[in-house]
């Protein structure tokens, strides 16, 4: 039996949309006790840190569901996305990505998700979800990766489509065959 693809979900950007004023059409605040963003307040100098507020598609979980993919967390909020974000989309525990290191700088200007990514999916097929892929990314992963390989960029402001998820089906029908 063939294995699904992997669908690597990025949270902020796609799933929890922001630089923008008003929440996006169908997406509800929350706010959010993340451990990780109290931690990074404090050390900004807040005092007293309020929870993170973020906005959610509550249609998100069972649409990511209903795809022929296996989902994992590839977002800076490794087991917090599962948590605090997983209850409020309707989503079980999934796997995350736990980082060697985060945002760093890497030699040939990927972003620094890219090389985990594809040593992580340890040569299955997947599809990456994030506000912050460039081309660069996506011409290293096809010259890297030896399974075929989807980069969605999403406009942060907005989050994840019906187009998206459009598109996510189409391209794991298309490998299937």
């Amino acid at each position: 039996m063939a294995h699904r693809p992997l669908l690597m979900l990025d949270v902020d950007g796609p799933m929890a949309p922001f630089d923008r004023v008003l929440r996006p059409r169908g997406y509800r605040t929350h706010r959010v006790p993340s451990q990780t963003w109290r931690q990074r307040q404090l050390d900004k100098g807040v005092t007293d840190p309020k929870p993170l507020r973020v906005w959610l598609n509550p249609t998100h979980g069972p649409s990511l569901l209903a795809l022929p993919y296996d989902l994992v967390w590839a977002t800076a909020w490794r087991h917090e996305a599962d948590e605090h974000l997983a209850p409020l989309l309707g989503l079980p525990k999934l796997p995350y990505v736990n980082w060697e290191s985060m945002n760093h700088e890497d030699p040939d200007g990927l972003h620094w998700k890219t090389r985990q990514l594809v040593c992580w999916a340890d040569q299955q097929p997947f599809a990456w979800v994030d506000d912050e892929i460039g081309p660069q990314d996506t011409e290293w992963i096809a010259a890297n990766h030896p399974g075929p390989a989807l980069t969605l960029k999403i406009d942060r402001r907005y989050g994840l489509r019906p187009e998206h998820f459009a598109q996510l089906a189409d391209w794991a029908e298309e490998i299937a065959r």
